[in-house]
């Protein structure tokens, strides 16, 4: 499989993940604040499954959440794209973590489109999907600046039915 990434962006880029970024992302999955719509913030050993499940999807996918640092170097985050189901429906789904002192500076958003455009290139015409908790207004905000719209309500776990943003990615028109 072709390994992507995306293409940085004025402040940021990207790069897979390694073992060698357990503290940051251990650090980030484990805050309670970065992780308040998920069921829980992750333990140490759940962060070294997700790097693990994240280097499984760059050599399975082409694709995964890639860890996202400043040009200086400065850890940012995650964001990416991987697949994901809605209703029994696979998507692929751009997916992001922001650190929690450096949230509200739209790093996010530019995180994001990045990994939008890599989409164009890459995999359009094709849906892109953010699977969203319905109470995290900023995600819903930053779907909202690639151009998502409320597509469905993800009735797949019994707890809690989550906001379905979506859109079609459609290539660059040539000239």
């Amino acid at each position: 499989m072709n390994r992507l990434l995306p293409a940085p962006t004025a402040r940021l880029r990207f790069r897979e993940m390694t073992p060698a970024d357990l503290d940051d992302m251990a650090a980030l999955l484990g805050d309670p604040e970065v992780m308040t719509f998920y069921p829980a913030p992750k333990t140490r050993d759940e962060s070294v499954e997700w790097i693990e499940r994240m280097q499984e999807r760059y050599a399975i996918d082409g694709h995964g959440l890639w860890l996202v640092e400043t040009h200086g170097g400065e850890f940012v985050g995650d964001c990416g794209i991987t697949w994901q189901s809605y209703n029994e429906t696979p998507v692929r789904e751009i997916g992001y973590h922001v650190r929690r002192g450096l949230q509200g500076r739209g790093l996010a958003t530019e995180a994001a489109l990045a990994c939008l455009e890599l989409v164009r290139d890459e995999f359009a015409p094709t849906l892109l999907t953010a699977i969203i908790h319905p109470d995290n207004t900023a995600s819903r905000r930053v779907a909202e600046h690639l151009g998502m719209t409320h597509i469905a309500d993800d009735h797949a776990h019994p707890w809690i039915v989550r906001t379905v943003m979506g859109v079609t990615v459609e290539p660059q028109p040539s000239n």
